[in-house]
């Protein structure tokens, strides 16, 4: 089996389970511009349609932790294959979807289908390539993730504009069957993946389930229902708590358990899935607010601030392959201090966002951003699995998935939460000092009403729409105050994080990079 392994070309493999990764991940993002238009379509209200977010994200929850453990008891390959199968069914059945009821359940499955890709082709890229060439191939795996986020909103924006929001789940069936032929060709299951039979661990699979997945619908939900002033937040995060609590006791004590939480015990894995954790936080968190602000404060459209993050994506996807050259040569963990440290440079520099600021003032940021994101991912990947058997992959690569995705969802929630209160006690402050027999506010005023004469408005609405718009500056301002507020925090962040990198392990890279040095 292991000269049948050899003899199959390693960069077939890698376009096979790129195929599946970047379907998955342009998935994650594309629906959320369609939102608007399946609203209207599906007859649903605002609260109503955001669960077709959140249902694909709990399930993806729920599912990432347990691959390994399903790889183990379906046997890799074949599990894989039914991923991707259920996956292209389930968004054929989303694009058919009558109501939003259906809609959501079949967004459940894919989201369950989803979970397992990701980390499977990952744990399948490192056990393809030799260990000198898990730099490169991380870089190479890095691209194809990267690709997802940067032309999945601009692909369902033009799907949805052009054609309708159904087949931004139809497009995926044409490039699932391709992966499931090249899957059943170009993948094999190594010795020690064969399907083996072991108890099933209920209640770890019961504890799992409700666990992450109340976790994430209090992450989503948590903003938009007040916190913990709401008993149905209250009460997913109850369950939340004790469903993992009695998961680490569960997980523990069985013999084959679901998530091998035994793998912490491994310190470099440990400090690596923390500093991805809050990488996670701080990139999904700074791409959430980037574009808010552009539209709320600046007037961009969704494509012009598209436009804005486009270019921080591409500085990633050109960053990497050389980042994986490094790699080879250099010690990964001064790669990942210098891709913390421009991480943590570019949100300082977003700190200094103004009203006044123009479109290249946004964009080179961005693109710092996504210099150190490279320097970051591809190397923290590396070396954060280079030290876990190959017995053990899909569980870790599982394990470390969940934590970017679940440290996003903190970032996001987080910085929405203070976005809201951080703007509230800036206008307060803001408005302490408009003071209406001051110079400035008495030459604005007057200019504003004058202006506001000028196109019809009678005497006293002239005053009050002068009024208002003096209003809307402050709030605009304090507005942007709260976001540069932020980005300082999501910089600190980045500088927290760095000392969890003397607990990270230089992996031996082999023979083959010993000689570069």
């Amino acid at each position: 089996m292991d000269d049948t392994r050899q003899t199959i070309n390693k960069w077939l493999i890698t376009v096979t389970v790129m195929l599946p990764t970047i379907m998955e991940i342009i998935d994650t993002s594309v629906a959320n511009v369609a939102l608007p238009h399946m609203q209207g379509n599906l007859n649903a209200g605002t609260d109503e349609v955001t669960w077709v977010l959140t249902s694909y994200l709990v399930s993806n929850a729920v599912v990432l932790p347990m691959t390994g453990w399903l790889a183990r008891l379906f046997g890799r390959k074949r599990f894989l294959i039914t991923c991707i199968v259920l996956f292209t069914l389930s968004s054929l059945l989303c694009g058919a979807a009558p109501n939003l009821g259906t809609l959501i359940f079949f967004r459940v499955l894919q989201g369950a289908a989803g979970g397992a890709l990701i980390p499977i082709s990952q744990a399948i890229m490192m056990e393809t390539f030799p260990p000198h060439q898990r730099g490169m191939a991380m870089a190479i795996f890095g691209i194809g993730a990267m690709f997802g986020p940067i032309i999945g909103p601009a692909l369902g924006g033009w799907i949805t504009d052009n054609l309708t929001w159904r087949w931004i789940f139809y497009i995926n069936i044409p490039i699932g069957v391709i992966a499931v032929i090249m899957a059943g060709v170009y993948i094999v299951d190594p010795p020690y993946l064969k399907r083996v039979q072991m108890s099933i661990d209920y209640w770890g699979l019961v504890f799992l389930s409700l666990g992450f997945g109340a976790l994430q619908v209090v992450l989503d939900k948590g903003h938009q229902d007040d916190w913990f002033n709401s008993p149905f937040i209250v009460a997913f995060t109850t369950v939340s708590v004790l469903s993992l609590i009695m998961m680490l006791w569960v997980e523990l004590r069985h013999p084959h358990p679901i998530v091998n939480l035994r793998l912490f015990k491994n310190v470099s894995y440990a400090a690596g899935v923390t500093i991805m954790f809050v990488v996670g936080f701080c990139l999904y968190s700074s791409i959430m607010l980037i574009p808010l602000f552009l539209q709320t404060l600046m007037g961009y459209t969704a494509t012009k601030a598209g436009m804005v993050l486009a270019p921080g994506g591409v500085a990633t996807l050109i960053t990497m392959p050389f980042v994986g050259a490094m790699l080879q040569k250099y010690d990964g963990r001064k790669i990942v201090l210098c891709g913390l440290t421009i991480g943590a440079v570019s949100m300082f520099i977003m700190r200094g966002f103004t009203l006044d600021a123009a479109y290249f003032d946004f964009v080179w940021p961005r693109v710092v951003l996504g210099i150190g994101l490279a320097m970051t991912f591809v190397p923290l990947t590396t070396i954060t699995l280079a030290t876990i058997p190959r017995e053990e992959m899909g569980n870790a690569t599982g394990m470390y998935n969940l934590m970017r995705n679940i440290g996003g969802s903190f970032g996001i929630a987080l910085a929405t939460t203070f976005l809201a209160r951080d703007s509230q006690f800036f206008q307060t402050q803001l408005a302490a000092n408009v003071n209406s027999y001051g110079m400035a506010f008495q030459r604005n005023y007057h200019a504003l009403r004058g202006a506001f004469l000028s196109r019809g408005a009678d005497p006293l609405t002239a005053e009050n729409q002068a009024m208002a718009a003096i209003y809307g500056t402050v709030r605009k301002h304090a507005a942007m105050l709260a976001y540069n507020h932020i980005f300082w925090y999501v910089g600190l962040a980045f500088l927290a994080i760095i000392p969890m990198l003397l607990l990270l392990k230089r992996p031996s890279l082999g023979k083959g990079a010993e000689g570069a040095h």
